[in-house]
């Protein structure tokens, strides 16, 4: 008896061609319970993402959800036809955050195959993707340039002459995305949780922002199924167990927010993330570790005709099993110190005196 599967094991290495164009399925209608859950997942106390009140002082409708939950839910409508067959997350770039998402919009996403190179084992390679996400009006929320390690299904396959993009090393301020019609002149250092501006901040300032978050099994499990993000390494603990680690992998984004959510002791008036000029998961993380963070200032940037609002680049370094306090990051020899496990360099926009 023959039959014709119709099932999708994902793609593999070989299944992808430079300029291919995927339209990922499943649209996400976001709602206040995503809102709940995220703060329940992270702890996020930005004030802006927390209270209505607080959001339409600054000229905003209501209050927007958290931008790192419209980049996991963006994320996760990609895996299954980018990721699904993954070994690692390698990085990001050209990242920006567009119009703000509110509870009731859609969000879905579409990418575009730039660059391809076959591992020299020829049993893997890497792919780099243009992803771009809309809500329900087709305007941009989030676009942005990743690379993946993928498994080839035929280690023998023949694959096309590779191809690396060039990225550009960060995103230019002049290219930051203030939401319209906000307006910093009713902000409230008071309920933000900080009186620190824009002005405060300085070039090489280093911030331990003290605290540290367990990440549990079944917290990384839970933000994996949320986010409809269906990579194996995150959420089948029986196939884990033939991988190198012998177990199942956190979900990066998952570290992600965890240091997001750490950083508001010490800069609780970066009130949105504008983009991500580059990062990368330095190693892996597991259910069970304690994740710290510390950032350093590397610019601070007036936006064209904005008196009320600035740029701060800034570096997150997130650290599992030891305290930042160390400022744990590159070494002399140009190594990660082996807690590592997240290097982010992002843009923040901070409001400032007038």
């Amino acid at each position: 008896m023959r039959t014709k599967s119709k099932t999708s094991a994902g793609n593999f290495f070989e299944d992808f061609h430079v300029g291919q164009e995927i339209r990922h399925a499943t649209p996400r209608t976001l709602t206040e319970a995503d809102a709940a859950l995220n703060v329940g997942l992270y702890g996020s106390r930005f004030a802006i993402n927390s209270s209505d009140v607080f959001a339409r002082a600054l000229g905003l409708p209501r209050a927007p959800l958290d931008d790192l939950l419209v980049f996991h839910v963006v994320i996760g409508k990609t895996v299954p036809d980018i990721s699904l067959n993954a070994v690692a997350n390698l990085g990001y770039a050209e990242f920006r955050w567009g119009v703000p998402v509110y509870p009731g919009d859609t969000l879905s996403a579409q990418s575009t195959v730039l660059g391809l190179r076959e591992n020299s084992n020829r049993a893997s390679g890497v792919v780099w993707v243009r992803s771009t996400g809309v809500n329900q009006n087709g305007e941009m929320v989030l676009d942005y340039v990743r690379w993946v390690m993928v498994n080839k299904r035929d280690r023998e396959a023949a694959v096309a002459q590779a191809v690396t993009p060039r990225t550009a090393p960060s995103v230019a301020p002049a290219d930051l995305i203030v939401p319209k019609g906000l307006d910093l002149a009713g902000y409230d250092d008071i309920a933000a949780g900080s009186s620190d501006r824009w002005e405060d901040y300085q070039p090489g300032e280093r911030i331990d922002h003290v605290s540290g978050i367990t990440l549990e099994e079944s917290d990384h499990m839970f933000s994996t199924r949320l986010y409809q993000n269906t990579a194996r390494v995150h959420f089948d603990a029986f196939a884990g167990k033939s991988t190198r680690f012998g177990r199942r992998l956190a979900y990066g984004g998952h570290v992600i927010s965890l240091a997001r959510a750490l950083s508001f002791n010490g800069l609780a008036n970066g009130f949105r993330m504008a983009a991500i000029n580059g990062g990368s998961h330095v190693a892996p993380t597991f259910g069970g570790d304690t994740i710290y963070a510390w950032s350093e200032v590397l610019e601070t940037a007036p936006l064209r005709g904005r008196a009320d609002v600035g740029g701060l680049r800034v570096r997150t370094i997130a650290s599992k099993d030891c305290p930042a306090g160390s400022w744990p990051g590159k070494q002399a020899d140009g190594k990660y110190h082996p807690a590592v496990v997240l290097d982010l360099d992002y843009w923040l926009l901070v409001p400032r005196r007038r």
